[in-house]
C-alpha cells in the first residue's frame, strides 16, 4: 500500500496525477464564504450579495481539484447543510473574528456540526477571517472561544484515524492571506 501512496504522491508532485474533493464552504452569513470561492476560482476580489441558493464551482488548488459548494449562511440556509454534507470530502468553516457579537453563534453553529454521525471522519478547516480589521480577535481567543483546544496540528496529518482532523488558521481573504496555508492542510488530510 504504501508504495501505491507513494507513487500516486508522485504522480500528483509532477503534476499528472489529481486528486478531487468535494467540498462545503459553511459558516455564517457575512463571514466571507462567497468571497473566498470566488477569490480561489477567479483570484479577484469582490463585493458579494449573500448567498440566497447552494452554488458549486470547481476550484483547482495544489493539484486537487476541489468541487466547492457556497451554502449560504443566513438562517434558512442553514437548515438545508444537512443535504449537502452527508458526502462530503472535508468542511471549511469560516468565522468572522471581527464580528465578536456573533462569536458565540458561530460556535454554537460549528458545535452542531462537530457533533453530526455523518462528518465524524471529515477534516474540518476553520478559517478566522478578517484578521485585518481592528477589532478583531487573536487565534488564541479564537480557539478558547469556539473550544478548539483539541486541533490535529497545522504541519501534520492526523495519525489516529479515530481522531478527527481538525485546525484552525488566521486568514485576510480581503488581503489574500493565510486561507493558501490551510488549504494546503486539507490537501495532506485528504486520501
Amino acid at each position: 500500500m504504501f508504495l501505491v501512496n507513494w507513487f500516486f504522491d508522485v504522480l500528483g508532485w509532477i503534476g499528472i496525477y489529481k486528486k478531487s474533493a468535494k467540498i462545503v464552504f459553511l459558516g455564517l452569513d457575512n463571514a466571507g464564504k462567497t468571497t473566498l470561492m470566488h477569490m480561489l476560482k477567479d483570484n479577484i476580489m469582490q463585493i458579494h450579495e449573500p448567498t440566497l441558493h447552494p452554488t458549486m464551482e470547481e476550484i483547482e488548488i495544489e493539484n486537487i481539484k476541489f468541487n466547492a459548494f457556497d451554502l449560504g449562511g443566513h438562517k434558512e440556509a442553514r437548515r438545508l447543510w444537512r443535504d449537502y454534507y452527508t458526502t462530503v470530502d472535508a468542511v471549511v468553516f469560516i468565522v468572522d473574528v471581527a464580528d465578536q457579537e456573533r462569536l458565540e453563534e458561530s460556535k454554537k453553529e460549528l458545535n452542531s456540526l462537530l457533533s453530526c454521525e455523518e462528518l465524524r471522519s471529515v477534516p474540518f478547516l476553520i478559517l478566522g477571517n478578517k484578521i485585518d480589521k481592528k477589532e478583531a480577535v487573536s487565534e488564541e481567543e479564537l480557539r478558547t472561544i469556539m473550544d478548539l483546544s483539541f486541533t490535529t496540528g497545522k504541519n501534520e496529518k492526523s495519525k489516529n484515524s479515530e481522531l478527527r482532523s481538525i485546525e484552525v488558521f488566521m486568514c485576510s481573504i480581503k488581503n489574500r492571506m493565510g486561507y493558501k496555508e490551510g488549504f494546503q492542510w486539507i490537501g495532506k488530510q485528504l486520501k
